[in-house]
C-alpha cells in the first residue's frame, strides 16, 4: 500500500478496496478452513509453529515422522518393468549387481508401497544458462548423510555408517560397498577425493573448501580414503557439527558445486590437466570444458548419484530426466526407486506462465516457493483444483522471519552506521510496524508474527521446554506494534525533527533519509511488505524511500558498505544453529555486517594481516575488524567456542550466549511473520506426496540446507494409474 491510496481512504473506502479486503477475508477463510486437501489451520503450538492439516487427502497413511535407525534392506529386490526388460534383453546387468550390497531403505513411516511407470511433469522457473538450483533439490543423491524429521535427526546415506573418536577431532564413514555411476561404473572413495584434491583444493580453480571442513581454527581438514569404501576426516580442533553439515545441501548445494562431495573421476578426468595436459588453460573457468561437463543438470553424458538422470535439455525451453537404473534406494518391500519412469520439467522465466499451468494442470508436482507463488494465489489454485484435478498440501516454511530487513551494520557513512549500531534505533524500526497488516494482506493471517529469529525448527528451541520458551522471547522481543514507543526511542536517541519538516534528523541536526535496497526483480509479495515497511516507518517521523538496485551490482555495493539496508530475503536454518549459522554470527559478506563478516572469513588466511594500513572501504576485499567488546566481537567469542566443543549441554549453553545477544541488543535483522504456510500443488491420483500431518514439524521447506522437497523422497511418488500418465 502507497501513501496516495491510505490518503483516499480516509476519504471513504474505494470499490477496489472493498474487493481487495473481501478477497483477503476470502483467502483467509478458506486458508483456515480447509481440510481434505491438507490445508492449514490457523493455530500456534509452543514452539511457534502453525498450520496443520487432515492427513487423510492423499496420503495412503497416516503415519507421522522417519525412522532414525537404518532399515535393513529386504533379501528379495524388485526393479520396473522396463528394467527388467533391458535385463532380459542383455543390455543391463541384473539388479543384484546395479544396487550396492546394503541399499539404503526409505525410512519414511507413511510412505506406502507404489506402481512404476509414468510421468512426472514439473516446472522451473529459470534462466538460460542457469545451473537449475531447484530441479536438483528434488534429489538428493550426492550427500553422504541426508536429513530425516525436518531437521531433528541425521542419516545414512551414500555412507552406510559413521563414527567418530571422543574428541570429535577424527571421523570415519564407511560407504556402501558396490555403489554405481548412472553409467554403471563404481562409486567409490576415489571420486570423493578427486572432488577435494583434484577440484576444491587444486591451483587455479578458484575453490574455497565448504565450511565444514574448515576447523574451529580455520584450518582446512585432512581427508584420507584408505580403502575404497572408508573415508577419514582429522581436524586440528573438535568438529562436533560435521555430521549434520554434511547433511546440508543436495547435489553441490544451490549454485551448482560446493558440497557435491564426490565427481565421476572415470568420466571427468579425460577434462583435468593433471590427467589430461592438452586440456586448455581455461578447463576451470566458467565456460571451461571441466565446468561444463561436470553440472550433470546440464550434461546429460555426465555421470550422476540422483535417482533420476538427465536425458536431455532445451535451454529455456524444457528438459528431461530418466530413471537412474543403478539408484541406491529401495523402498520397505524391495522396490527399486523411483516408481516413476520419466520427469519432464518445463522452463520459463515468466512467473505467470508457471502459475498457468498450475491452474490448468500441466504440471503434476509443484514446490511453489521455487516460483515465488505465496499464499496471495492458493484461493485461484483452489478453484481451479477440480478442473485440474490437484489437491493442495501446506506445509511449514520453518522461516524465522518471513520477508525481512535489516540495515547495513557496516555501512560507510560514519554518521548513519553509528546509528545503525544503536540498539534502541533497530529497537523503534521494529515497533513501528505494524505486522498484523502484513500478515492479513501478504500471508492471509497465516504463519506466526515475529521481531526476526532463526528458524523456529532449531534443534535448541525445541530440546526442552526452556528452550521453547526463550525462542518465544527472542520471537516477542520487539515484536509489539508501538508508535509511541518507536518514537519514545528514537527521542531518546535525539534523532528529532528539529528543523520542523515533519522529517527527523541525526542528533547532529543534519538530514536524516533512510533507504530500503532491494534487488529490482524481486518478487510480488517483497515488494508489498517493503511498502508495508516504508510506510509505518514514515508514519514515526522517518523520512525513508525504498530504491531498486541492479540485480547485477546488488551483492558488490552491499558487501563493499554502498547499501544502507537489504531486503528480500528470510531466516531459515536446519538443525542446530551452528549448522547455518550465518544469520546469528556474521562470517561472510552477505548478511547484516557484511565488512566485518568479511573479516572473519580471511582468518586465518594470507590476507588476514594485509592491508592493516588500508581503509577497511578500500581492502581486497572489504573488511573491517569489529569493536573492542561489541556484539560481533563476543558473537564471535562464543560461536568459535561451540564449533569446537564437543559436549551437547556445554555446546548449547554457548549457543544460548550467543543468541542472548540478539534477544538484548536486537534486532540485527526485523522479521515480518514467521513459519508461514508453503503451497506443495499435486495432481489427486499422485501418491505418497506427504501431507502437513505426516512430516515430524509440519514441513521445512525454507532453508536451502534442508533440501526440499529432496528429503521427503519424489522417488517414491507413484501415479494410481501409471497407464494415465505414460510418455
Amino acid at each position: 500500500m502507497n501513501q496516495s491510496n491510505e490518503s483516499n481512504q480516509s476519504q471513504g473506502p474505494s470499490r477496489r478496496s472493498l474487493l481487495y479486503g473481501a478477497a483477503v477475508m476470502a483467502g483467509s477463510a478458506m486458508l483456515a478452513g480447509c481440510s481434505g486437501d491438507g490445508g492449514t489451520k490457523s493455530s500456534e503450538g509452543d514452539n511457534g509453529k502453525s498450520g496443520g492439516g487432515s492427513g487423510k487427502s492423499q496420503s495412503p497413511s497416516n503415519a507421522k515422522g522417519s525412522a532414525t535407525k537404518p532399515l535393513t534392506p529386504p533379501s528379495t529386490l524388485h526393479e520396473a518393468p522396463s528394467l527388467a526388460a533391458l535385463v532380459k534383453a542383455g543390455k543391463l546387468p541384473a539388479l543384484k549387481d546395479r544396487l550396492p550390497d546394503h541399499p539404503y531403505v526409505l525410512p519414511h513411516n507413511w510412505v506406502t508401497p507404489g506402481k512404476y511407470g509414468g510421468q512426472l511433469n514439473l516446472v522451473d522457473m529459470t534462466t538460460a544458462g542457469g545451473t537449475y538450483g531447484s530441479v536438483r533439490e528434488h534429489m538428493y543423491g550426492f550427500s553422504p548423510l541426508r536429513w530425516l524429521n525436518d531437521g531433528q535427526d541425521v542419516g545414512p546415506g551414500l555412507a552406510e555408517s559413521f563414527e567418530s573418536n571422543a574428541e570429535a577431532t577424527q571421523w570415519t564413514f564407511h560407504f556402501r560397498k558396490g555403489l554405481k555411476w548412472s553409467d554403471g561404473q563404481p562409486w567409490t572413495t576415489a571420486d570423493v577425493m578427486f572432488w577435494w584434491e583434484d577440484w576444491t583444493l587444486y591451483p587455479g580453480t578458484g575453490q574455497v573448501p565448504p565450511d565444514e571442513l574448515r576447523s574451529g581454527s580455520g584450518k582446512v581438514a585432512k581427508l584420507e580414503a584408505p580403502d575404497a569404501q572408508t573415508l577419514v576426516v582429522t581436524f586440528d580442533k573438535p568438529a562436533p557439527m560435521l555430521a549434520q553439515q554434511m547433511a546440508a545441501y543436495a547435489n553441490g548445494g544451490d549454485g551448482g558445486n560446493g558440497r557435491i562431495w564426490s565427481m565421476p573421476k572415470h568420466y571427468l578426468k579425460q577434462y583435468h590437466p593433471k590427467y589430461t595436459p592438452s586440456v586448455g588453460e581455461d578447463w576451470a573457468s566458467a565456460g571451461g570444458d571441466f565446468v561444463k561437463r561436470y553440472l550433470f543438470a546440464t550434461n546429460p553424458d555426465c555421470p550422476t548419484m540422483t535417482g533420476w538422470k538427465l536425458k536431455s535439455l532445451k535451454e529455456g525451453s524444457s528438459m528431461v530426466w530418466e530413471r537412474n537404473p543403478y539408484y541406491y534406494e529401495v523402498d520397505k518391500e524391495g522396490n527399486q526407486l523411483p516408481y516413476v519412469d520419466e520427469v519432464r520439467v518445463t522452463l520459463t522465466s515468466d512467473q505467470q506462465v508457471a502459475l498457468l499451468q498450475i491452474q490448468t494442470g500441466k504440471i503434476d508436482f509443484a514446490h511453489c516457493s521455487f516460483m515465488g507463488i505465496g499464499l496471495g494465489e492458493y484461493a485461484g489454485i483452489k478453484s481451479s483444483s477440480a478442473k485440474a484435478n490437484t489437491s493442495i498440501q501446506l506445509w511449514n516454511s520453518g522461516s524465522g522471519t518471513g520477508q525481512m530487513f535489516f540495515l547495513n551494520y557496516d555501512y560507510q557513512d560514519p554518521k548513519l552506521r553509528k546509528l545503525f549500531r544503536e540498539p534502541k534505533f533497530r529497537q523503534a524500526l521494529s515497533h513501528a510496524v505494524d505486522r498484523s497488516k502484513i500478515q492479513k494482506a501478504i500471508y492471509f493471517n497465516q504463519g506466526t508474527p515475529t521481531t526476526g529469529t532463526a528458524s523456529p525448527a532449531s534443534t535448541e528451541f525445541n530440546a526442552d521446554q526452556q528452550g521453547k520458551q526463550d525462542y518465544q522471547k527472542w520471537r516477542s522481543s520487539y515484536l509489539k506494534y508501538d508508535p509511541a514507543k518507536a518514537k519514545q526511542l528514537l527521542d531518546e536517541l535525539n534523532v528529532k525533527d528539529t528543523d520542523g519538516d515533519g522529517w527527523r534528523e541525526l542528533p547532529d541536526g543534519s538530514k536524516l533519509a533512510l533507504e530500503i535496497d532491494f534487488p529490482a526483480d524481486e518478487g510480488p509479495d517483497a515488494k508489498k511488505v517493503d511498502a508495508y515497511m516504508e510506510n509505518d516507518w514514515k508514519a514515526v517521523g522517518l523520512n525513508v524511500k525504498r530504491v531498486p538496485i541492479p540485480p547485477n551490482s546488488f551483492d558488490d555495493q552491499w558487501t563493499s558498505g554502498k547499501l544502507m539496508g537489504h531486503t528480500n530475503w528470510e531466516v531459515s536454518n536446519v538443525g542446530s544453529n551452528l549448522v547455518q549459522p550465518y544469520w546469528i554470527v556474521p562470517i561472510e559478506s552477505s548478511r547484516w555486517a557484511p565488512l566485518e563478516g568479511q573479516y572473519y572469513a580471511v582468518r586465518g588466511s594470507d590476507l588476514e594481516t594485509k592491508e592493516r594500513d588500508v581503509d577497511p572501504y578500500k581492502r581486497h576485499p572489504p573488511r573491517m575488524e569489529p569493536e573492542k567488546g561489541g556484539p560481533i566481537e563476543r558473537m564471535w567469542k562464543f560461536y568459535d567456542q561451540a564449533k569446537v566443543e564437543p559436549d551437547p549441554v556445554k555446546r548449547s549453553s554457548l549457543i544460548w550466549q550467543l543468541l542472548k545477544i540478539h534477544i538484548n541488543e536486537g534486532p540485527f535483522f526485523q522479521g515480518s511473520v514467521g513459519n508461514y504456510p508453503v503451497m506443495e500443488v499435486h495432481k489427486k491420483d499422485l501418491h505418497n506426496v506427504p501431507t502437513h500431518d505426516n512430516l515430524a514439524f509440519g514441513g521445512l521447506t525454507g532453508p536451502w540446507g534442508h533440501p526440499t522437497p529432496a528429503v521427503y523422497d519424489p522417488e517414491c511418488f507413484y501415479w494410481e494409474d501409471p497407464g494415465k500418465h505414460n510418455v
